[in-house]
């Protein structure tokens, strides 16, 4: 195998190093199966490969693997492979970066006060489900769980169980049954749990976040950029500030020691809900892999 060149940056932070999500990104286009064995290696929730370093269809093509499986789309993947690819690839400051993914081209854009953002598919909504099963699941009362909104599957590319909870104490003391969860996601494809709530451990923020995910092999991640846009959507769809467009800032992370600060847009429009994601990136670390 080729020395491959990789970047470690972390993404969604909080203005500083080692907050945020971490993620790997390769330049280069290794087998598949090298890529799934170096997601393993790594172990981050994500890493992902830009297989060529020339552009396709008007984007730079790039791979996402978690460390089971290959993902169609991911949220912090996505804003930190294209900060390596204006930074390293291109060279120079630009506006707008597309990336060819699985799911299609996601548009990214560079914001001049340092927050990066992509425009995410339109959500779908899915399968509703009942509260007194997900309480289960999340090992918490079913009175924890906001019961005057639904629970519901939504994808902008990656589908999540959307939970609203009560209360911030309600998220923090939710703690996934792993049987329990895929017994219940076995029929779907849903990746898992995404909890929320509308109090926040920092007053600046609107929402507090958790994302259960490691149904697929990786830890609760600090930073999800796909369940938080698609629960900017739900916010959108169910009316729950009361507005058909919004404009917050979401926090997660907290309960691992990685604090995160994702910033959330949606609105809705005649044909669709529209959703941007945005967050700040933080160089890390780089290098090669050793040949074989």
């Amino acid at each position: 195998m080729s020395r491959l060149e990789f970047f470690i940056v972390d993404v969604f932070t909080i203005g500083r190093k080692y907050t945020g999500n971490q993620l790997a990104v390769y330049i280069g286009n290794p087998p598949t199966d090298i890529m799934q064995q170096l997601a393993k290696e790594i172990n981050f929730s994500e890493i992902t490969f830009v297989t060529s370093t020339e552009m396709e269809n008007g984007g730079y093509n790039v791979r996402i693997f978690m460390p089971e499986v290959e993902a169609p789309f991911a949220g912090h993947p996505t804003l930190g492979t294209a900060y390596i690819i204006q930074r390293e690839i291109i060279g120079e400051k630009v506006d707008q970066i597309n990336l060819n993914l699985q799911v299609g081209q996601i548009p990214v854009t560079f914001g001049d006060d340092g927050v990066i953002w992509m425009q995410q598919n339109p959500p779908t909504f899915g399968h509703l489900f009942e509260a007194e099963q997900v309480a289960r699941i999340l090992n918490v009362d079913v009175s924890d769980i906001d019961t005057r909104y639904p629970i519901q599957e939504v994808s902008t590319g990656l589908p999540f169980m959307i939970v609203p909870m009560v209360s911030l104490d309600a998220v923090n003391k939710a703690k996934v049954n792993l049987d329990r969860l895929r017994a219940r996601l076995g029929a779907y494809d849903t990746i898992g749990p995404a909890i929320f709530c509308a109090e926040a451990v920092n007053e600046e923020n609107d929402i507090h976040v958790r994302v259960l995910d490691d149904i697929y092999g990786a830890p609760e991640d600090p930073a999800t950029g796909s369940a938080n846009g698609c629960i900017a959507s739900y916010l959108i769809k169910h009316n729950y500030f009361d507005s058909q467009k919004i404009s917050i800032r979401s926090e997660q992370g907290y309960q691992i020691g990685r604090p995160s600060l994702l910033h959330l847009e949606a609105e809705q429009t005649d044909d669709a809900i529209i959703v941007r994601v945005g967050g700040e990136v933080e160089m890390v670390a780089q290098g090669r892999l050793a040949s074989d």
